[in-house]
């Protein structure tokens, strides 16, 4: 059975924040950054289904504790799986790349993440947006494009 077989008609979309950040990046400034770019598109912390970034990130500290604030699932995806999603980036960032190994994390992890909870290649939502400390995207996947 397909994963659109698996749910309910009124499932709630996927919707996946990617996050890439500097070393001690506080939980604030990311909920800061998340915040601001879900209003301006007329969503909320609450409509987010998941978090994800790089996993040379998986021990910053502001990551997790904002996972855990939200009580919200995070993914951490290696650079050579990230790198797969170069096509679908809106900003290549030569700088990323030579720190990752990849071209953009807050898209990429957005987009992977997203791919792997609804099953299906999902699109960028809202497409990087970043602040002093930290990048942002937005992916997803709806019961819609699933028809």
């Amino acid at each position: 059975m397909s994963p659109a077989g698996d749910r309910q008609p009124d499932a709630r979309p996927v919707r996946v924040v990617g996050l890439g950040c500097q070393r001690g990046c506080s939980a604030s400034a990311l909920r800061q950054l998340m915040e601001a770019c879900l209003s301006e598109h007329g969503l909320e912390l609450r409509d987010v289904t998941a978090l994800a970034s790089i996993d040379t990130k998986a021990d910053e500290p502001g990551l997790r504790d904002l996972a855990d604030a939200l009580q919200l699932a995070v993914a951490f995806f290696s650079a050579s799986d990230l790198a797969a999603y170069k096509p679908s980036l809106t900003h290549r960032s030569d700088i990323a790349f030579e720190r990752t190994g990849c071209y953009g994390v807050a898209e990429s992890a957005a987009l992977a993440m997203a791919e792997r909870l609804s099953g299906f290649p999902a699109t960028l939502v809202i497409p990087r947006r970043k602040n002093a400390h930290a990048t942002f995207a937005l992916a997803g996947q709806s019961p819609e494009d699933w028809l």
